[in-house]
């Protein structure tokens, strides 16, 4: 699952008879293309070779539950990605995509019959992780597994980005944006959790929860506290001027673009330097609070406010995270991309830097002829739509090294 995971249909079986789906090598590209960057984004960040045990809570991995270790009933423990690999390689795993602030279980006293075999000496229990029900395959407020045979209906799971749970979009008593439209989601009972996000919500929000007409939204409108009369003395024509000046300049505030991105974000928030709690203005003026989930655009975290009452808030809340832009799947991914990127190694560097001066020329002007040829051969079936079938890869390069024959032949091959 990803960010936005689009749900899978139940696969069908082939009838008798039935023909092979063709599919073009345009589709096979790009589909491939498409995964790996997925993959890249989802594990570049986590390490697949070392346990990270050793790191304690890490911020944010990508993590896995073991079935076959501990099973439904027992208690609940997750694994990191390389322990998945090295010690439950032949179990059977719920992929959890990414959590926060959790310290590998494997091998520790949740795992009766096994040892880590990446880090034997462990502690018996991190008490500082959070489990949930995905940790025994289960999501959403239905409490179903991921995919669901028994789900006919095509629809997409969404994280929340509080309780990291995972939900079924027609579950979170909205119907949700285009995923292109929003990049983070707090579900129902996160945000009767973290009520102060229904101001904000108002400003924010994907689309903004702004009350159009009571008769039809079912709502609850809040309003600022303060008697009749206070009210009736700002209604002025003056003082209805300036109101409306400095909502302006409050929407102009929250709709400023953030200098903070996904790839490259604070690590330390400190408290505000303003004196003004923009949380308490937003609460002065009316908005909707209703039982749905909310959806969130980019950089929407750095628009919340840190003023020293704020951040006592998010503590007592346990949500000091949400000022952290570091902590977003978005964050997450675009440093795995990255260190992926940074760490792949080009196979024919490798080869290039074993060999003297003139093989290094002389196998750059082969790799350079070979790259262009195919190239151009299989944009002829990419451009058709047509299948690359086994003869046609071997009839090109018996014709690609009969002409190698020829130029040789001719004369000695040299390359500008």
């Amino acid at each position: 699952m990803a960010a936005a995971a689009a749900g899978a249909e139940p696969g069908s079986g082939c009838g008798g008879g039935a023909e092979e789906p063709v599919v073009s090598l345009a589709e096979v590209l790009a589909e491939n293309e498409e995964l790996e960057k997925e993959a890249r984004a989802v594990l570049g960040g986590s390490d697949h070779e070392r346990c990270s045990y050793s790191q304690g809570a890490v911020k944010r991995q990508a993590l896995y539950a073991c079935s076959t270790c501990t099973p439904p009933g027992g208690e609940p423990a997750g694994i990191c990605l390389a322990c998945s690999y090295e010690c439950h390689g032949t179990h059977r795993l719920f992929e959890l995509y990414t959590k926060r602030n959790f310290r590998c279980d494997c091998g520790n006293s949740k795992f009766k019959n096994l040892q880590c075999k990446l880090l034997p000496e462990k502690g018996k229990v991190n008490s500082g992780n959070k489990y949930n029900d995905n940790f025994y395959g289960l999501y959403c407020t239905c409490k179903r597994p991921y995919p669901d045979p028994e789900d006919e209906i095509p629809d997409e799971m969404i994280q929340c980005i509080v309780c990291e749970d995972w939900f079924h979009g027609r579950h979170l008593g909205a119907v949700p944006p285009e995923s292109g439209d929003f990049h983070e989601m707090v579900c129902q009972a996160c945000m009767n959790h973290c009520h102060f996000l229904w101001a904000y919500a108002s400003q924010l929000a994907v689309p903004p929860l702004t009350k159009v007409n009571s008769l039809e939204d079912e709502g609850i409108v809040l309003k600022a506290e303060g008697n009749e009369e206070q009210k009736k003395e700002i209604k002025t024509e003056s003082g209805v001027e300036h109101q409306e000046t400095k909502e302006e300049k409050q929407m102009e505030q929250f709709n400023e673009p953030s200098t903070s991105s996904g790839s490259a974000c604070s690590e330390v928030v400190t408290k505000s330097e303003e004196p003004v709690c923009k949380l308490k203005e937003l609460q002065s003026k009316q908005f909707l609070k209703k039982d749905t989930a909310t959806f969130w655009p980019s950089n929407w975290r750095s628009k919340l406010c840190t003023c020293e009452d704020c951040l006592k808030m998010y503590s007592e809340l346990e949500v000091q995270f949400l000022t952290d832009e570091c902590d977003t799947v978005l964050a997450y991914e675009n440093k795995g991309t990255s260190d992926q990127e940074t760490e792949r190694r080009d196979p024919l560097m490798d080869t290039l830097n074993s060999m003297d001066r003139v093989q290094q020329v002389e196998l750059i002007c082969e790799y350079n002829d070979l790259k262009t040829e195919l190239t151009d051969y299989l944009r002829r079936f990419a451009d058709e739509g047509t299948v690359v079938k086994r003869e046609d890869i071997q009839h090109f390069f018996e014709e690609f090294q009969s002409r190698k024959r020829r130029r040789t032949n001719r004369m000695q091959y040299y390359c500008s």
